[in-house]
């Protein structure tokens, strides 16, 4: 192995388990060396789950990851291996989180690898261990830590990685335009890492993400995205959408966000920047929730990423008025499935949270500029239900003024919205509103089918209720059908004999 030889470094809880599966692999008569994100993260103090190895064999044998994997699951149980000979790797999942410091450990033999300008999948051929780490991203991924039977050896730093850890700076080991050419892929690692562990990129690595970025498109969007949901859960999430949008690779996968890029100036009256007041917005957040996991607030991210998605086609100019986007919390709200749909994330019922909270998010702003009235207020609560409080914390993070004083009037007057939605809660129980007389009732009482009928009537207990006009009880519920039933029935009856058929 040629490259720069440093000391052995302290691997603390993890040694028992790498000295066991160095003298796994000793005895396999395989050469092992631990690789990538974990060697990094171990110098960066961050705790890893996951262990990458590249074993080194016979001259050209392809399989001795694989011989190790097998040989690991042997001897040390209570895991399962899964192998995968296209690919000449495998990897061993371990059944119980308590008996190891890590719950994955992936093997691969060392290979080197030459792509098609068409495709970023490479022919990968056998290799040898200085060929495996160059090919790698970038130098803080291109260390390797032997083990073997006799302990830990020294760490081996064949592309001053180390020193690129120390300047926390991006650097690929070969030149960035032809690492990027062979799978672009990497260029949006580059912004995940950057965003991730807080680190630049590379002058020269930046100036080939520009020139490269539209080599993207040739990627899946399932691996985009895998990316994506990385940069949202960095603690400033801004970072990587800055790059990706300075780069030109974000108009490849996500014009909708590109587009909300730019200042436009009519009569000397300008509008924000959208683009730039979004990814405060997401910002914010973060900092508001800071208290929870970053897995647990990801799709309260992403409604702040799309809250003002729509503006661009809603923007107007009126005179006297100045800019205008009315109508962009809806149009949002539409466009949430098409973009969830294209960027490959889950159309379940977490696409439907983001979707509320799009379209609800001018909804406390609304309250805040008018009187807060009950009704008001009854409303919100029964759109928004259970996230409800999500709601509020994302208009929270939404002023994003450098006028303090506008600041601290907008979140005082949250805050009353607040106090007057815990006080309606209290007196009128709305939040995950349940009718008190439901359709079996209603169809029991007044001998109907179930049909439209029963739904309007139930539309018009509901509206009653929001609006205060009798309380959220079944007496008062009830007493208020049998008053309003002959009036509804008999004008829904009419208009139906009245369509032509």
């Amino acid at each position: 192995m040629t490259g720069n030889r440093t000391a052995t470094i302290d691997v603390g809880a993890y040694e028992p388990l790498l000295l066991r599966l160095g003298a796994i692999a000793e005895h396999v008569g395989v050469e092992a060396y631990v690789v990538g994100g974990f060697v990094r993260d171990l110098l960066l103090g961050r705790d890893s789950d996951e262990i990458d190895f590249v074993t080194v064999g016979a001259a050209g044998e392809a399989d001795s990851g694989i011989r190790v994997a097998e040989a690991v699951g042997k001897s040390l149980g209570d895991c399962s291996v899964d192998v995968y000979p296209k690919f000449g790797t495998a990897a061993v999942r371990f059944a119980d989180p308590e008996r190891f410091p890590v719950r994955l450990l992936e093997f691969v033999a060392a290979r080197k690898e030459s792509y098609r300008s068409d495709s970023r999948k490479p022919n990968v051929q056998p290799g040898t261990l200085d060929e495996d780490l160059l090919r790698r991203d970038f130098t803080i991924n291109s260390l390797a830590l032997p083990i073997g039977e006799g302990g830990v050896g020294a760490l081996l730093d064949p592309f001053d990685g180390i020193a690129d850890l120390g300047r926390r700076l991006l650097r690929t080991p070969r030149p960035p335009e032809q690492t990027f050419e062979d799978d672009p892929l990497r260029m949006i690692r580059a912004v995940r890492f950057a965003s991730e562990l807080d680190f630049g990129i590379d002058t020269a690595a930046l100036e080939a993400m520009h020139k490269k970025a539209d080599r993207v498109s040739i990627l899946s969007q399932e691996r985009i995205t895998d990316e994506l949901q990385r940069i949202m859960q960095a603690d400033e999430p801004s970072t990587g959408f800055k790059l990706l949008h300075a780069t030109g690779i974000l108009d490849h996968f996500f014009p909708e966000l590109s587009a909300l890029q730019g200042v436009e100036t009519v009569g000397g009256q300008a509008h924000k920047d959208n683009f730039f007041h979004t990814l405060q917005v997401v910002d914010n957040l973060v900092d508001l929730t800071s208290e929870r996991p970053a897995s647990e607030t990801l799709w309260l991210r992403w409604a702040a990423l799309l809250h003002d998605i729509a503006k661009p086609q809603c923007k107007r100019f009126q005179r006297g008025a100045g800019w205008t986007f009315h109508g962009h919390e809806d149009r949002g709200a539409r466009m949430v499935p098409g973009l969830f749909r294209r960027l490959k994330l889950p159309r379940d019922d977490r696409m439907k949270y983001v979707q509320k909270l799009v379209r609800l998010h001018h909804r406390p702003v609304a309250l805040v500029d008018e009187a807060v009235t009950d009704s008001a207020v009854r409303r919100l609560l029964f759109d928004a239900g259970d996230d409800v409080e999500d709601l509020m914390t994302l208009v929270r993070a939404d002023i994003t003024s450098r006028n303090p004083r506008r600041v601290r009037r907008y979140l005082r007057a949250f805050d009353l919205v607040d106090a007057k939605m815990i006080e309606v809660e209290e007196k009128d129980r709305i939040r995950n509103f349940q009718p008190p007389v439901d359709g079996l009732e209603i169809m029991e009482k007044l001998h109907l089918a179930p049909g439209k009928e029963v739904g309007l009537l139930k539309e018009a207990i509901r509206e009653a209720i929001l609006d205060g006009r009798i309380a959220n009880d079944h007496d008062a519920a009830f007493a208020y059908l049998m008053e309003i039933k002959d009036h509804i029935l008999s004008a829904y009856r009419n208009r139906d004999q009245s369509q032509p058929r």
